[in-house]
Order: structure tokens, then C-alpha cells, then sequence
């Protein structure tokens, strides 16, 4: 992939807390208009490799470009104004807030005079909710979060960085809480984003998932990658190998698929 085709270029990113190194010179491109599945087991360095990613953590050492230029200085507001918006597995949000005030915090919308136009936001956080992320059991935008499900709560998350979405979207294990309809609306709607040229990075366990969805699959073990392959060079049997056993189980699969 040449400079001109990816969005988002990692070059040797390493991060350490003290003695302990969780991610081990990790390079990897997201081209404009791709769904990539990040993948691996707990422990593997996903989330951490998302927050850096998303500005969140620094990086110990490594490189960032964007657009086939180098980011100097990588922090939320960097990672904000490029474009980067993030789902993150935790995805806080305020209990005795409604789900629209959750979606607009921090990005309200107002008038000349500075106050928020209610309203507005309330029509437009219904239309998401209806239209992008099918939520079950949601009656009104409205609603506090705090009367939420935990599903619902995600689902509202979801809407949340799905709305505001502009060149890269990121999504940390985004159906883990959520139901089979809720999930299949959420996949659509990554594939629609293709079709937009927004580019998509899905961290999931579930394989079926990101094989499904995913144009490319990034299969990280113990702080490495060890596996970047696009899905028509790969199956679920060879990425469920490389999760499970790490490298061992790459050249396991590949051995025998060779025979």
C-alpha cells in the first residue's frame, strides 16, 4: 500500500509501562474506505493498540501519519480534529443525562446566542436511533441512560460515534452487549460506511463477525502482529489458528493447508 492509499499508517509502535512491554514495534496501514478486523485473545494488545490509535495513550516510541504525513504530536484533540471517533469497550457515559444529551456531550448544538437547541438534537438523536443502530425497548430519546439496559446503554454508545463519524471509526468490541438484531444493524451499517469512503477498524472475538464484515483481518498476539491478511487470503479456520495458538498456529494451518 502506497503512501497515496492508506488513511492511517503505524510505524514501530511500542508501548511500555515500566518493565512491562505490551506492544512490540507494531506497523500497520487502514486504507481509505476499509473495514480492518483487529483481532487476538485478552491480552493480546488490542485495546491498547485502540487507544493509541484514538490519541487516548501515548506511544513509547513508533511513528504516526496520516494521510502520508507524519502526526508530531499524537493526543485526543489531534486524533479528534483529523477525524478519528472511537467506541472504546468502556464507553462512558452519564447516567442522569438522557440518550440525547449523551449523544451531543461536548458537541452540542446551539444558536447565535449560545443556547442549546433542544429540540434539534432530540429529532436528530430519534433518527439515529432509529435508523442507524436498532435499539429494542428505547421509547423516547429522551429517556435518562440510567433506565437503560446494558445493551441499550452500548447501542446509545454506538449511535453516539457512529453520528459524528467522519473519516476513521473505531469500534472496541462494540456487540458484546448486544442483541442479534442490534448486531446485524451495526455490521450494515459498517458496510455502508464503505461506501461512503469512511474507513472502519472492528475489534471483536467473535470471528464470524469480522470475517463477515471485514476486508482485511490484523491478528495480534502478546503485544505483536502476526498475522495482516485480506479476507479472500484467509478463512475463519485460519484466523480462529492464529487467536488461539499465535504463530504456532499460523504456520500450523498454513502447513497443512500446503499439503
Amino acid at each position: 500500500m502506497t503512501s497515496s492509499d492508506y488513511l492511517l499508517r503505524l510505524e514501530g509502535v511500542t508501548k511500555k509501562y515500566g518493565a512491562n512491554t505490551v506492544l512490540k514495534d507494531v506497523s500497520f496501514d487502514i486504507g481509505r474506505g476499509e473495514v480492518v478486523g483487529l483481532l487476538g485473545d485478552n491480552g493480546a494488545g488490542k485495546s491498547t493498540l485502540v487507544k493509541i490509535m484514538s490519541g487516548v495513550v501515548p506511544m513509547t516510541s513508533g511513528s504516526y501519519f496520516w494521510d502520508g504525513a507524519a502526526v508530531p504530536t499524537v493526543n485526543r484533540p489531534a486524533t479528534e480534529a483529523l477525524g478519528v471517533e472511537t467506541i472504546f469497550q468502556d464507553s462512558a457515559l452519564v447516567d442522569q443525562m438522557s440518550i440525547t444529551r449523551n449523544i451531543f456531550m461536548g458537541r452540542e448544538i446551539t444558536n447565535p446566542l449560545g443556547f442549546m437547541k433542544l429540540k434539534k438534537m432530540d429529532e436528530i438523536a430519534t433518527n439515529i436511533l432509529d435508523t442507524v443502530v436498532t435499539i429494542e425497548g428505547i421509547k423516547s430519546s429522551k429517556q435518562l441512560v440510567s433506565s437503560l439496559s446494558g445493551g441499550q446503554a452500548q447501542a446509545v454508545a454506538i449511535a453516539r460515534a457512529v453520528h459524528f463519524k467522519r473519516s476513521l471509526l473505531i469500534l472496541d468490541e462494540p456487540t458484546s452487549a448486544l442483541a442479534v438484531r442490534a448486531t446485524e444493524a451495526l455490521l450494515d451499517y459498517l458496510r455502508q460506511l464503505k461506501t461512503e469512503g469512511v474507513s472502519s477498524v472492528l475489534v471483536t472475538h467473535n470471528l464470524h463477525h469480522a470475517y463477515k464484515v471485514c476486508d482485511r483481518h490484523i491478528v495480534m498476539n502478546h503485544g505483536k502482529k502476526i498475522l495482516d491478511v485480506r479476507r479472500e487470503d484467509t478463512s475463519v479456520e485460519e484466523l480462529t489458528a492464529a487467536v488461539v495458538e499465535g504463530q504456532v498456529g499460523v504456520d500450523r494451518f498454513r502447513a497443512g493447508a500446503a499439503i
